[in-house]
């Protein structure tokens, strides 16, 4: 299904995470994680977008989604793994993260990601009318308007690289 145009911006901070989230899957499967600079470059994004980004979908989103019953347990979901995630970017945030922690890292928040964008997102873009996105768009704005929207650049520790 097209995403609707208020749930973009939040897409699009999801593109950004899963392509870290891609980038460095293939580091830990090549066996080539340099765990502090993958973790320095999880401390930028959770800086530059991801703060801002589960604090709006908190404050905005899951309220909204909240309101229809059969989202409700969805949301409680979310919630807690916003809790989970949080501790992680706090870990990388205060030290290196170790790879088992960096596999945890992309498994969760992928996984994460890819259950707001295909149930939520989804379920909201059935269940709500224009007019009810349309409020929702524009809280989304006044919520998202100090994060980042550069795209974080890889380091040469976290670029990708082409599989041999």
């Amino acid at each position: 299904m097209l995403r609707d145009k208020n749930l973009v911006p939040l897409s699009r901070q999801h593109q950004h995470a899963l392509a870290l989230c891609v980038r460095l899957d293939r580091a830990l499967q090549a066996g080539e994680a340099d765990a502090e600079a993958w973790s320095e470059e999880i401390r930028q994004l959770f800086a530059q977008e991801v703060a801002t980004h589960f604090a709006a979908e908190e404050k905005v989103i899951f309220p909204a989604a909240a309101a229809f019953p059969n989202l409700r347990p969805l949301v409680e979901e979310l919630l807690a793994e916003h809790v989970s995630l949080r501790s992680l970017f706090t870990r990388a945030t205060t030290a290196t993260l170790d790879v088992n922690s960096l596999r945890s890292f992309v498994d969760q928040l992928s996984s994460h990601i890819r259950k707001e964008e295909r149930q939520l997102f989804e379920g909201l873009q059935q269940l709500m009318t224009a007019d009810e996105f349309s409020r929702v768009g524009k809280a989304l704005e006044e919520a998202l308007a100090d994060a980042s929207t550069a795209c974080i650049l890889p380091t040469e520790a976290t670029r990708l690289r082409p599989r041999t």
